[in-house]
């Protein structure tokens, strides 16, 4: 397999490569995210491609993956929270209701002067359990919810307060490691 670099930091999505047998190196995108589109896969989409395209300006050859994750609900989408009255905030709209989780991958592969790229997104359903306005604060008292887009990590704590999914686990995690499998396995030597 050719060099994998991840434009990420993300302790989550590093995981998830290495669950899957895959060595890369780490080259974070600190750019600014614009937002140009409007419907949730097509920003996550966008926001991958952004990261992406970063980490690949300072790479020769290899694929660099690029991922990133939207929560969406009500039409709007949830980042990561600003402070702990935010994160109450978003998971007191989570709670007790279905929400729609966003991530999208870009894979660009660099040889030489040529750049092939593979965009795609996954989508899952989430439903949280009601919740305590004394469970929401007990939750953000971790920290877990600070650095997550809509203010909690399903494979953390929160778990204790989700209903059901409708969709891949990982996409929620932060990266569909399985459909990235598909792309990446048509560029193994």
């Amino acid at each position: 397999m050719r060099k994998i670099i991840l434009a990420s930091n993300s302790p989550r999505r590093k995981e998830l490569l290495s669950q899957i047998g895959l060595r890369f190196q780490v080259k974070p995108a600190a750019g600014e995210e614009i937002i140009t589109k409007e419907m949730p896969w097509e920003i996550a989409e966008e926001l991958s491609w952004q990261k992406a395209r970063e980490a690949a300006e300072t790479v020769e050859e290899g694929i660099i993956i690029g991922a990133d994750t939207l929560v969406w609900q009500d039409g709007k989408p949830m980042g990561k929270p600003k402070d702990q009255e935010d994160a109450a905030r978003m998971i007191q709209s989570l709670q007790g209701r279905d929400h729609f989780v966003y991530t999208g991958v870009t894979v660009l592969v660099k040889e030489g002067d040529q750049t092939e790229s593979h965009v795609f997104y996954r989508k899952t359903r989430v439903r949280v359990f009601p919740m305590t306005d004394e469970e929401i604060w007990d939750y953000i008292k971790t920290g877990e919810p600070m650095d997550k887009a809509g203010a909690y990590g399903i494979q953390g704590a929160f778990a204790a307060w989700i209903d059901e999914i409708e969709g891949d686990y990982n996409t929620v995690v932060g990266l569909p490691v399985s459909a990235l499998w598909q792309v990446l396995k048509k560029y193994q030597e």
